[in-house]
């Protein structure tokens, strides 16, 4: 085959060589006739292909043998019985069994005691019964200090109380008792006296002051009606040198839907008014009087839409001056609202607040203990408090929130030292030794700040600080408000027994003023710089039990005898020891 293929080819090769050597002549291609014998039918010669089933000869090829296979089985005994199957369960902790009652107490450098006692009792399902005792004392110490400055706190609370479906409601009766001293002496105190007229008089001041207050109130939670809550309290505060004044108020609460809107209204009726047995100089014949009664009611609604929050309110006051006739009617903003700019990582809050704040001795003292009994009482009109912030989290753990705020306040009381001269007869608290009440006109533009974090469950971080500045219309400062206000705090878990924590606060500087009036002052003398300062305390305790736990506390650890008031030194480097015990009747 392969010979008869290749001569093929060369016969055709050579025909068409002739055939070009022919055509190239320039002679003239004759015309001729052909007769077809055969007509031409093409073949097309097989090809070689692969078999579809090609023939294997392996000996793996074999054809395969059948097996049989017969199974000999006999009875074997058997006692495996199978268990259901049962989900892995988490291990959970042991949760602590919370006691309904406490009793604490410790003793300390400075003659401290302090003491806590709360109990608390059910009589059925429903009702139940509370009470606690709370006290804590110093025997004083402070250098430098010539006057006694001991203090006392006595408080006990009683309760009676029921938890039903439909309306849970409480009594509270109430006993306090404080004992305070006016240790506070000027520095320069008795230079325009002999040094034996100097020791006279201080010996035979006694700068004691005695304060009691009686309490009466009770709450009352509505679960399904229009009137939601009620607050009712009525206060009687006294003192040691004839001051006397009652205070009472009711704060109902009112909600309902309205057009899928929650609709909030708060009622008030907050009165306050009593007397002080003698003013300042000691010239009055009468005793001073004060009282003032306050109705205010406050609408407000809230509205929600996709990531905006807005209460939307306003507040409507009437104050009667009952003494001296002069009633007011004021109206206050009550509106805030908040937008979530990034979720939960950053919330943008803005709003505008007013409010007619009610003003009392038993209040002023909670502040300051070492006021005289002789002070201007009256309400505060803090017309509006317009704020705007940032809020949100850093992280799961960490939160943060900055506020900037300007405040417009009318008749804003400030604690101011009283005047004073060596010659005071009969009046323990004019020796430069106390504060009175000032009223002013003042603006104030704050900025805060305020970081949290849990660094894990152990581990606890918070830090804040506030930056004041004041404009006062009357005054000449903004008597003992600091400019600047920082605090921090850390909490711990060193093991699961043993824990601590550590609180730093920093104030800034102040501003007081006080006259000695027997010296005749050529230029009046610039107000006192009362300095800042920095008090560092901390804390350790060791959980023995579930039930007992021992704890040691130091105060003011820099051990900086700073004041507080002017020439009103605290006391020193201050260690308590104690411990709290748990139980159950």
């Amino acid at each position: 085959m392969r010979i008869n293929f290749q001569n093929k080819i060369i016969i055709s090769l050579l025909l068409i060589a002739f055939q070009f050597s022919f055509a190239q002549k320039k002679e003239q291609i004759g015309t001729e006739t052909v007769n077809v014998v055969k007509p031409y039918t093409p073949t097309i010669s097989d090809a070689f292909k692969v078999k579809e089933t090609p023939a294997l000869e392996e000996e793996g090829n074999a054809k395969k043998e059948t097996i049989k296979y017969t199974i000999f089985s006999f009875p074997v005994a058997s006692t495996f019985t199978p268990s259901k199957g049962k989900a892995e369960g988490v291990e959970k902790e042991k949760q602590e069994h919370l006691f309904k009652n406490y009793a604490t107490f410790g003793v300390g450098n400075y003659g401290t005691f302090i003491g806590e006692l709360f109990v608390n009792h059910d009589l059925n399902s429903t009702d139940y019964v509370g009470g606690m005792f709370r006290h804590h004392s110093s025997q004083g110490g402070i250098k430098s200090v010539v006057l006694d400055d001991r203090f006392y706190d006595t408080a006990i609370d009683l309760t009676y109380g029921s938890n039903r479906k439909e309306v849970s409601w409480n009594l509270d009766l109430g006993y306090q008792n404080q004992i305070y001293n006016w240790y506070g002496l000027p520095a320069d105190f008795g230079t325009t006296l002999t040094p034996q007229d100097r020791r006279t008089l201080i010996n035979g001041i006694n700068p004691q002051q005695t304060y009691n207050t009686i309490s009466l109130g009770g709450k009352i939670d509505f679960n399904e009606s229009i009137l939601n809550k009620m607050s009712v309290k009525f206060n009687h505060f006294s003192d040691l040198f004839g001051s006397s004044e009652n205070r009472f108020y009711v704060k109902p609460i009112v909600k309902f839907d309205v057009m899928e809107s929650a609709v909030k209204t708060d009622l008030i009726v907050d009165y306050v008014g009593g007397s002080f047995k003698k003013d300042y100089s000691n010239t009055n014949t009468q005793a001073v009087k004060y009282g003032f009664t306050n109705f205010g009611i406050a609408p407000s609604f809230v509205m929600q839409k996709e990531d905006w929050t807005l209460n939307i309110g306003a507040a409507v006051f009437y104050s009667l001056d009952n003494q001296n006739s002069n009633n007011k009617f004021l109206v206050y903003p009550r509106f805030n609202a908040s937008y979530k700019v990034v979720g939960d990582l950053m919330i943008f809050y803005a709003g505008a607040e007013g409010n007619l704040e009610q003003n009392s001795y038993m209040d002023f003292v909670n502040k300051n203990p070492f006021l005289s009994p002789t002070l201007n009482i009256a309400p505060t009109d803090k017309q509006y408090d317009i704020f705007a912030g940032l809020k949100g989290k850093l992280t799961n753990n960490v939160s943060y929130n900055i506020k900037a705020s300007y405040v417009n306040e009318r008749n804003k009381a400030l604690f101011k030292s009283n005047d004073y001269n060596e010659n005071a007869t009969n009046q323990e608290y004019a020796f430069g030794n106390s504060f009175q009440v000032v009223y002013d006109d003042m603006r104030t533009l704050s900025f805060y700040g305020e970081l949290k974090a849990d660094f894990s469950s152990t581990v606890s971080f918070g830090v804040n600080g506030t930056f004041n500045s004041y404009t006062n219309d009357f005054q000449s400062e903004a008597w003992n408000l600091p400019t600047v206000k920082i605090n921090s705090n850390i909490n711990f878990n060193i093991t699961p027994k043993w824990f601590a924590g550590a609180n730093v606060f920093y104030v800034g500087e102040r501003k007081d003023q006080k006259l000695n009036t027997d010296v005749v002052y050529a230029v009046q003398p610039d107000p006192f710089t009362l300095p800042s300062y920095f008090d560092v305390n901390a804390n350790v305790g060791f959980k023995y039990s579930d039930r007992l736990t021992a704890f040691l506390k130091a105060n003011n650890i820099t051990n900086k005898a700073y004041e507080k008031w002017l020439n009103y030194p605290v006391q020193g480097f201050q260690v308590i020891v104690g411990a709290n015990y748990k139980f159950d009747f």
